[in-house]
């Protein structure tokens, strides 16, 4: 019966001799997109109305209709897309 264990033991002395191998996440990276500032890349903020976004951002490239309740709405500019409630933004967000 002691047979049967030595090749399981044997493979696991043999795994636990193999470094570990594991990819790394930069949390800190997602923080450090650009803001909406004259240096990062200008961009809708919580709180404007339809109208004011595009007035000053122009008409989006893609307008998608509203879903849910309370209707969500998004809208795609170039680098990055802007989320509605109602008619006001709620987040954009930057594309990657």
């Amino acid at each position: 019966m002691t047979f049967r264990f030595i090749p399981v033991v044997a493979s696991l002395a043999f795994l636990s001799a193999q470094p570990a191998i594991a990819d790394v996440l930069l949390i800190d990276a997602i923080n450090q997109e650009p803001i909406n500032s004259e240096e990062g890349l200008p961009r809708p903020s919580r709180g404007m109305t339809m109208n004011q976004v595009k007035q000053r951002f122009g008409d989006p490239a893609t307008e998608y209709p509203w879903v849910g309740q309370p209707p969500i709405t998004r809208w795609d500019y170039s680098n990055y897309s802007v989320f509605f409630e109602h008619q006001y933004v709620l987040t954009s967000v930057i594309h990657h």
